[in-house]
């Protein structure tokens, strides 16, 4: 059945609809009543167009398309791409002489000749029609008397506003009365969930609050269910009050001193006395806004006041003049309280400038030699200044990282240079060394060298680390300091030196570097090659496969105990290795024969998100390749994106333009002047706003340590300083095999036990390397409690676990196997996810079961 043939006896009916509601209008609005045929000659146009226009709305809209079309084309059009609208404008030009109904015939046969019918119509709908204006009029008079009474109503309530929140205000105090007196205060359990039972602590103290709000916040005991089922606070408790007490107070007051001409009309007209009930509901919209109005100001009341005015029976004059005071009490104390409020903000910034600001200022010039090597990585920035340290009779070199430490120790002492060594894990001292290697954290500014080396000195920019650099910097104390960094450093490191007597040396690569044109594979692998990734699962599953390709690999990452790392670069300076897979940690200071640096990714995870490595970051890495006299070109190259790496390869680097900070030495000795607490420390850590182009050290994992302790034995029996410098040491917060081990060392420590020995496993690599962490973490605390004896026993056992790794890293790699986690099958280890293909989609099968369930 097509669409038509359904629609047409529709239309017809809702034409003989529309006319039948054309009668009825005609008729009642006629004072006497017309003839049949005077309808008929009054109406005769409508009728002959409601058909057709009744008809057209209800094929254009309801007739699909399609069959439009098909309609269309057996009469002959060509309807193929022709457009909708045009479509719709044959169509119905077609439908207006499609089997018209007669309307008129219609009508004719229905009306005509029927003159008792159509006077009984006529009365009917006269008689509808005249109740209904009479019901019109009625609700205009019954309107007009709610806008009266409402008129007057708001009037009053402008008038007496005042006074109205007089009456409130000791209703509210009556009720604080009796809550102090007979409640009983409850523990704040945020978010106040019902499933934490509370226990009452005893009764209220009105000493404890200043104004209302500050006592809203307390808990009633009541479960509060209006919005979440959690226990109620007092805030919800009062606001209920007055919005059960308002509205009939206001009501009974209008009531009371309505007119009586209103009440009167009112009666009349609605045929029943003016309720309270009514009037409160006729009322809403302006009881809410007092509502509204006064629970604000309740809440600024003092707590005080309210107390002792419930005590006074109620009086409008008397209580007037008593809110009148208050209020002069309460503007007195408000500006006594921002009075003090000023005050102990000053005296706090007075008190923050002492602690920190004064510290954190740029040198204004000392009476030092400063020497700036510049340039880029790998150019023999370090070689020199070294050079001169030697040549000193006393000299400190600072290294970004303890492996860099270690090999300025080595190369001295094999120099004939005696110098000793310190990393705060271990500590090495020379006889006769006047020269010390160490790593930039182990800085202590009271200690005097004729030449200070501190390298990488763009790192004063780091987030975590910075603040080492700055510290060394600034408050070196020599002869001559000599500061290695990179370009984009320079004009930073500059201002901080103020007005400092400054030599600068430039200097630039004489290897150049090429950037490869094809995209690099791992079948391109070819000796001298460093395989750059930045994890060290990737290291590893590169290493394996490159092993079991043929190819003898060394490893360098983060993680990896320095002695290990030194000994695997060896073996790739022997050439007992031809390639070397590492993390960006080969970036940093390690001077190796390296013919071609490959990206094998171009982002890495920075802790916080994975990112697309920077300008700065690829420089530093790609610097490591080419060797003078072995290779005069480095080769760089990248396994996708080549163009775009090349850019940043070769853009010029946006300025270090801030620098980190941390708390030092004499910022806790200032500290303690005021105050003997690290809580208080921390927040005002807090509150300190950093200087102009500086960023504050975040000290999260000081801060993470120190809630482990904090109110505690540990905290109670230490001195702050000794307390944070147990806070301070430098390990791994992420392990938490590691922080159990230093509370562990905490607890023995103040108890006057012997350390806990660190837990060894020789299992799997991994727990290899955290076992050496943890035998690192146990030195720290030989070391800071100056039990060097000790001290000895475990660096052989760390030295140990390093020999471990190496030889694990030489065997272990070459087996390793990656597997599904969730079924064991093996996988390769190129596959990018941690589950295999058919558990993944079993996975899938099971949420689109239970979405599709769930629908």
């Amino acid at each position: 059945m097509s669409k038509l043939t359904v629609l047409y006896p529709q239309a017809i009916e809702h034409t003989k609809m529309k006319i039948n509601e054309d009668i009825d209008h005609y008729l009642e609005i006629k004072e006497s009543m017309p003839t049949y045929e005077q309808y008929i000659i009054d109406r005769r146009h409508y009728i002959e167009q409601i058909w057709i226009n009744v008809w057209l709305t209800k094929v254009t809209n309801d007739v699909p398309k399609r069959e439009k079309k098909a309609f269309l084309s057996e009469n002959g059009y060509e309807v193929e791409g022709v457009d909708r609208k045009l479509i719709n404008r044959l169509f119905r030009n077609e439908m207006r002489s499609y089997e018209p109904f007669d309307t008129l015939s219609w009508v004719e046969e229905s009306f005509s000749g029927n003159d008792l019918g159509w006077e009984e119509r006529y009365h009917r709908v006269r008689e509808e029609f005249l109740k209904r204006k009479e019901e019109e009029l009625q609700a205009e008079k019954r309107s007009s008397i709610k806008e009266n009474i409402e008129a007057f109503a708001q009037h009053l309530i402008a008038e007496e506003y005042e006074h109205f929140y007089l009456y409130v205000r000791h209703h509210v105090a009556k009720q604080l009365a009796f809550d102090f007196e007979n409640n009983q205060k409850y523990p704040a359990i945020a978010p106040f969930k019902i499933e934490e039972k509370l226990v009452e602590e005893g009764p209220f103290d009105p000493s404890n609050y200043s104004t209302i709000a500050t006592f809203f916040d307390e808990l009633t005991g009541a479960v509060h269910k209006k919005f979440h089922w959690e226990y109620e606070t007092y805030f919800y408790a009062y606001e209920k009050l007055i919005g059960d007490y308002l509205p009939n107070f206001v009501a009974r007051t209008v009531l009371e001193q309505l007119p009586p001409s209103l009440t009167d009309q009112y009666a009349i007209e609605f045929n029943r006395d003016l309720s309270q009930r009514s009037l409160r509901k006729l009322l809403t919209i302006y009881v809410n806004t007092l509502e509204s109005d006064y629970f604000k100001r309740i809440q600024e009341e003092y707590v005080s006041d309210l107390l002792e005015l419930a005590t006074i029976q109620f009086d409008l004059e008397r209580h007037e003049k008593i809110y009148e005071q208050d209020l002069e009490d309460r503007e007195r104390k408000k500006a006594e309280e921002i009075a003090e409020i000023e005050r102990k903000k000053a005296m706090e910034e007075r008190m923050l400038e002492d602690i920190f600001g004064r510290e954190y200022r740029p040198s204004i010039g000392r009476n030092i030699q400063y020497v700036l090597h510049i340039g880029e990585t790998n150019t023999g920035k370090t070689h020199h200044a070294l050079e001169r340290m030697k040549e000193a009779n006393s000299g400190l070199y600072l290294a970004p990282l303890r492996l860099l430490a270690l090999e300025v120790f080595d190369k001295l002492n094999h120099e004939g240079v005696p110098c000793s060594l310190k990393t705060g894990e271990e500590e090495k001292e020379m006889e006769g060394a006047n020269h010390i290697s160490c790593t930039v954290e182990m800085f202590h500014e009271k200690e005097f060298y004729d030449i200070v080396v501190i390298d990488e000195a763009q790192m004063i920019a780091d987030n975590d680390r910075g603040f080492s650099w700055f510290k060394a910097l600034t408050k070196a104390n020599a002869k001559e300091v000599h500061i290695i960094g990179s370009h984009n450093a320079e004009s930073m490191i500059v201002e901080l030196l103020g007005d400092s007597d400054i030599e600068i040396y430039k200097y630039y690569r004489e290897i150049p570097l090429e950037v490869e044109s094809k995209e690099f594979s791992m079948k391109h692998t070819r000796k001298g090659d460093a395989l750059v990734c930045f994890s060290r699962r990737r290291v590893l599953e590169t290493a394996s496969k490159l092993q079991n390709s043929g190819h003898s690999v060394s490893m360098i990452y983060g993680s990896m105990p320095p002695e290990t790392r030194k000994k695997q670069m060896q073996r790739f300076i022997d050439g007992e290795t031809n390639v070397i897979v590492a993390t960006d940690a080969i970036g940093m200071g390690l001077n190796l024969p390296i013919r071609r640096i490959v990206f094998l990714e171009n982002e890495k995870f920075d802790g916080t998100r994975r990112r697309r490595l920077t300008s700065q970051e690829v420089k530093q890495i790609a610097g490591r390749a080419g060797r003078k006299g072995i290779y005069d070109v480095g080769k760089v190259a990248f396994t996708k994106d080549i163009k775009r790496m090349k850019r940043l390869l070769d853009q010029e680097d946006a300025l270090v333009s801030t620098f980190a900070i941390a708390p030092t030495n004499a910022v806790f000795e200032r500290f303690q002047k005021y105050h003997r607490d690290l809580g208080t420390f921390f927040e005002l850590w807090n509150k300190f706003e950093s200087p102009k182009g500086t960023k504050k050290a975040t000290l999260s994992e000081e801060r993470e340590l120190y809630t482990m302790v904090r109110g505690t034995q540990i905290e109670a029996r230490l001195s702050m300083m000794d307390l944070y410098g147990f806070l301070h040491l430098p390990f791994s917060t992420n392990e938490t095999l590691l922080t159990k081990q230093w509370r562990r060392a905490m607890s023995a420590i103040i108890k006057g036990e012997e350390l806990p020995e660190p837990i060894i496993k020789k299992g799997t690599l991994e727990e290899v390397e955290l076992s050496y962490k943890a035998v690192g973490l146990h030195l720290l605390f030989l070391y800071r409690l100056d039990r060097r004896t000790e001290a000895l026993y475990w660096e052989r056992v760390r030295e140990e676990i390093s020999d471990d790794v190496h030889e694990r890293l030489k065997t272990d790699v070459r087996n390793m196997s990656k597997n599904c986690k969730t079924c064991g099958t093996k996988l390769d280890l190129d596959f990018a996810f941690p589950i295999c293909e058919d558990c993944y989609a079993s996975r899938h099968k099971k949420y689109d079961y239970y979405y599709e369930f769930k629908r």
